[in-house]
């Protein structure tokens, strides 16, 4: 069967995540003055951070904590862990972060491109995303690539994350694709690359830092231009 739809993970598959979320939590830190205050380099708190959030984004793919944990604790465990035991600044940071990311919207090298490219070849694309609903919207629109998808779907309209197969059936659903002429890109190889191929659909995984991992079959690139190898 002629593969007819393509989905997309957003964050760090298109909507480049890290990056943006780097260039705003540094305002953020700038605008607070933390390294005069608190004698914190930026540079340690972010490496910190970083490793604390993806931790916590685990454990709710996992379904061991729900998105409220995560927003309590992301700052606020990074700051306790330079001794920092102030919960309002952590507050401060984490209603900050959501309200200002979207105002940086740096996209994955060679998404834009790779986007025009599918929809040149008459692919209909789609986004399956775990991040919250109308953030997810909001990095669409912003950063000009809402138009070139026909369904949007976040973890919380469907109330599950990837890889549960449920997320899949429900995007499915919304953009009238079957499963045999749908293919999945995404940067998570347990959400994503596991997640697709364990429901039955065809997946990319987008190796981003070169894990190397290993699945009979399934396709793997470390640059969204490779795309083209296979679509």
């Amino acid at each position: 069967m002629k593969m007819q739809h393509v989905f997309f993970d957003l964050d760090n598959t298109l909507w480049d995540h890290r990056r943006n979320a780097y260039l705003t939590i540094k305002d953020l830190f700038e605008k607070q003055e933390i390294t005069s205050k608190y004698h914190i380099d930026f540079e340690e708190f972010h490496s910190v951070y970083h490793d604390i959030n993806e931790e916590l984004w685990e454990k709710i793919r996992d379904g061991i904590i729900g998105k409220e944990y995560l927003r309590e604790h992301r700052f606020y465990d990074s700051f306790k862990h330079f001794g920092i035991d102030n919960k309002e600044l952590a507050l401060y940071f984490e209603e900050n972060f959501l309200d200002n990311i979207v105002s940086h919207n740096e996209l994955v090298e060679g998404a834009e491109d790779v986007l025009e490219y599918l929809k040149a070849k008459n692919y209909t694309l789609h986004i399956i995303s775990n991040g919250f609903q109308e953030v997810t919207e909001r990095k669409c629109t912003l950063s000009g690539i809402a138009p070139y998808f026909k369904t949007i779907t976040s973890a919380d309209a469907v109330g599950v994350r990837k890889p549960n197969p449920r997320i899949f059936e429900y995007s499915l659903g919304l953009s009238e694709a079957r499963k045999e002429e749908s293919i999945l890109i995404g940067d998570d190889w347990i959400a994503d690359a596991l997640g697709a191929t364990d429901f039955g659909m065809d997946a990319i995984f987008f190796d981003v830092y070169k894990e190397d991992k290993q699945k009979e079959g399934l396709k793997a690139i470390t640059h969204l231009q490779q795309i083209k190898e296979y679509l």
